[in-house]
C-alpha cells in the first residue's frame, strides 16, 4: 500500500494535481477536505473536539486502507495547528501493515499561489480565498510547519496538473490506471 502524500500551501494546486494523479494511476483520492467538511458539521474550525477528530480520522482512514491494501492519494497543508510529528504518525499507523508514506511537496511562487487564492474552483470546498486572512495567517507562521524530506517536490508553476501528475507517477513508480 502506498500513501502518496500531496502536501503544500493554499492554492499550490493539490486536489488538481491529486485528481490528475488517481486518474493516471487508478489510486483513491481522499483529500483533506473529505473529513475537514465533516468535522466542520458539528465543530467549529480548530476548535478542541475538531482538531482531535482531524487526526483520528485522518490516522484511522490511513491505518483501515494499509490493512485493506487500498493504495491512497491525500491532500494536505502542512500548518501549525496539528502537534509537531503528523507525517511519522502516519507512517507509524501504516507501517504495521505494509504501508509506505510517500511525501511529496508541491511548491509555487508566492505570487501564483495568490494569484490562485481566489479562484472560482476554491469555492466548492470551502477553501480559504481571502488574500487578507492568508496574509494574516503567513506573518504569524501559520505554515511554518516542519515535514520530513519528500521525495519528489515539484513547482506547480511550472507544470501543468497533468505533467505534475506524470512526474509523481514516474518518480514513485506508481501503477498506471
Amino acid at each position: 500500500m502506498d500513501l502518496v502524500f500531496l502536501h503544500g500551501p493554499p492554492a499550490v494546486g493539490k486536489l488538481t494535481v491529486a485528481r490528475a494523479l488517481a486518474a493516471r494511476t487508478g489510486l483513491k483520492l481522499f483529500h483533506n477536505h473529505l473529513v475537514l467538511d465533516a468535522i466542520t458539521a458539528v465543530f467549529d474550525f480548530r476548535s478542541p473536539g475538531f482538531l482531535h477528530l482531524r487526526e483520528a480520522l485522518w490516522l484511522e482512514v490511513f491505518a483501515t486502507a494499509a490493512r485493506e491494501d487500498t493504495s491512497l492519494v491525500f491532500t494536505f497543508v502542512p500548518e501549525t495547528s496539528l502537534a509537531p510529528g503528523f507525517a511519522d504518525r502516519v507512517a507509524a499507523a501504516i507501517a504495521p501493515h505494509g504501508g509506505r508514506l510517500r511525501l511529496v511537496a508541491l511548491t509555487s511562487p508566492a505570487e501564483t499561489l495568490d494569484a490562485r487564492l481566489d479562484a472560482p474552483s476554491r469555492a466548492a470546498f470551502g477553501k480559504l480565498r481571502d488574500h487578507a486572512i492568508m496574509n494574516d495567517l503567513r506573518a504569524r507562521g501559520w505554515l511554518d510547519y516542519a515535514m520530513p524530506p519528500s521525495e519528489l517536490t515539484l513547482d506547480t508553476a511550472a507544470l501543468a496538473p497533468d505533467e505534475a501528475a506524470a512526474a509523481i507517477q514516474t518518480g514513485l513508480n506508481l501503477p498506471d490506471a
